[in-house]
């Protein structure tokens, strides 16, 4: 059985992911925070990690990307779990007594229209999971939180309200980290970060790498980097392994044309769900 580390306490999000990958088949191992992750990899004290990167709705974890960039370890897959939301709060509290609300700030913000319409105050906590068990062991008035079912489960909390998140496909994509590349699959995906020369035309003409070979991107971000006011770097997406024919020749060209790159990972490619029928995907 493998050990994953993921962040937060039992009910998590991150903690459905693993299940979700793995089925039975994993030993979840709490983490207190993104960083703790990556240490409990490396030094062997788990096998894989679990690491939210995205949000079909709040946008990319910032700090998961730098960590990522800071650390070594090998995408080896992705995970892209359907996020439902509910509001928690001590049985017998009603949905009109509720003042303020806390939850992780993604989760704040992925119900952020519910909020506002039922005026409550958010407060940011670190994790979902854990407000959930805080609040069941130290009850406060007109205090709610945002967490899962399976978190109100754990803690003993009562659904006061539920599938609070403002769009109703509300997905959340995860790295599963390790130490190893993958098997290659039928579809893969490849991650890379890179920086270019600060001179005109230098992301276009690495960009034009993939297009001229007719690789597909799925996903391109800019971030500053750390320590170096008012520069970035690019992280990157896109279909295809990195030992494939033409993803190697166009790495080869973005290597000649950077500043700097670093393959993040080489993965099965995941599908999303969409509208009612689960049989209805779309690549994640």
């Amino acid at each position: 059985m493998k050990k994953v580390a993921f962040q937060g306490a039992p009910g998590a999000y991150s903690a459905e992911a693993i299940e979700k990958f793995f089925g039975a088949d994993a030993d979840p191992v709490p983490c207190d925070t993104f960083a703790d992750l990556f240490i409990a990899v490396e030094q062997g004290d788990a096998d894989y990690a679990m690491l939210p990167v995205e949000n079909a709705v709040a946008g990319s974890v910032a700090q998961s990307y730098e960590l990522l960039m800071e650390h070594d370890l090998r995408i080896y897959a992705e995970v892209i779990l359907r996020v439902r939301h509910m509001l928690l709060a001590p049985t017998g509290t009603k949905l009109a007594e509720v003042r303020r609300v806390r939850s992780h700030p993604q989760a704040l913000s992925q119900c952020q229209r519910y909020i506002k319409r039922h005026g409550f105050i958010p407060e940011a906590t670190e994790d979902t999971a854990a407000s959930a068990v805080s609040l069941a062991e130290a009850p406060e008035p007109g205090v709610a939180v945002i967490a899962s079912a399976l978190a109100a489960e754990i803690a003993g909390l009562e659904i006061i309200d539920r599938d609070i998140e403002d769009y109703p496909f509300n997905y959340t994509r995860f790295f599963l980290l390790g130490t190893e590349d993958p098997p290659r699959a039928q579809r893969n995906k490849t991650s890379i970060v890179f920086t270019t020369p600060h001179q005109p035309g230098a992301l276009y003409e690495c960009i034009g790498e993939f297009a001229r070979r007719g690789i597909n991107l799925t996903k391109i971000e800019s971030r500053p980097r750390l320590n170096r006011p008012w520069q970035y770097i690019f992280y990157l997406d896109f279909e295809g392994h990195v030992k494939d024919q033409e993803c190697e020749a166009a790495m080869m060209g973005l290597l000649r044309r950077s500043l700097f790159l670093k393959l993040l990972g080489s993965y099965p490619a995941a599908t999303t769900p969409i509208g009612d029928d689960p049989q209805q995907e779309v690549e994640g």
